[in-house]
């Protein structure tokens, strides 16, 4: 008992360790929600966009991150700035606050919120070792996850092929596990389940951001409510797109 105690605990410390760059951008999200100076010169959301890029200059300085993750997680910046141009055009959910740095309605730091997923990809999986048996091929990977992503923007002009991808991936990554080490003994679980994991405590973050009111969605905007369990089912694709993506770097090995 007392073994797996210690390894659930470095097991919890190094998750933390990976979600730095997530966890210091929700930290300065949700206090600056809370003490940000009313008529203040520079506006919160400018606030978050220049704190978000000394974090990840200092991730670089420190080598915390590699350069080649840095290229990954602006790689994420991107894919996820588009699809807020896209979303907040049509409504999906809205930024309220007025600020400097931003195209058409959305603020530039909204991407690192994307890019900071891609940091806990890039730095988990180093930091673990992550290793696999059944990884699915990666011509088959970069499919599923290109038609995650177009299905973001499509199904507001045709059918919804969600669950159709759901089913998709659990054929294509049913049988793979992932091997990873927390305190010196390999241990394994399915990748689907590392996922849904993910997944999930995504969608609590999400809560907290919405609190603090970086963006809201329309059934937000009479007072803070909890983001809709539908936007989990979003979260856990995004998951398959954020793993496809940072094997651009880190290829999966074999276990």
């Amino acid at each position: 008992m007392k073994q797996y105690l210690a390894e659930l605990w470095w097991f919890g410390l190094k998750q933390a360790w990976a979600c730095l760059f997530g966890g210091l951008l929700l930290f300065l999200i949700v206090t600056s929600h809370l003490f940000w100076p009313e008529g203040a010169v520079l506006a919160r959301y400018d606030f978050l966009f220049l704190s978000a890029l000394v974090i990840q200059v200092l991730m670089l300085a420190l080598r915390l991150e590699s350069v080649d993750e840095a290229k990954v997680i602006f790689i994420f910046h991107l894919v996820g700035t588009l699809m807020e141009l896209f979303k907040t055009s049509v409504g999906s959910w809205n930024y309220p606050e007025e600020n400097f740095f931003r195209i058409y309605g959305v603020p530039l730091f909204s991407g690192f919120m994307y890019a900071s997923v891609g940091s806990y990809f890039a730095r988990v999986w180093r930091i673990f070792d992550f290793r696999f048996t059944h990884y699915p091929p990666v011509w088959a990977t970069f499919t599923i996850a290109i038609a995650i992503y177009a299905n973001f923007f499509t199904h507001h002009y045709m059918a919804d092929l969600r669950w159709l991808l759901f089913g998709s991936v659990v054929l294509l990554y049913g049988r793979a596990r992932v091997y990873f080490t927390p305190n010196g003994h390999r241990r394994n679980m399915p990748v689907l389940l590392a996922l849904f994991l993910g997944a999930f405590f995504i969608w609590i973050a999400e809560n907290l951001a919405t609190f603090g009111q970086i963006w809201l969605y329309p059934n937000q905007h009479d007072g803070w409510q909890l983001v809709p369990l539908s936007k989990f089912g979003s979260w856990f694709l995004l998951m398959i797109i954020s793993g496809v993506l940072v094997t651009i770097v880190q290829r999966p090995k074999p276990e």
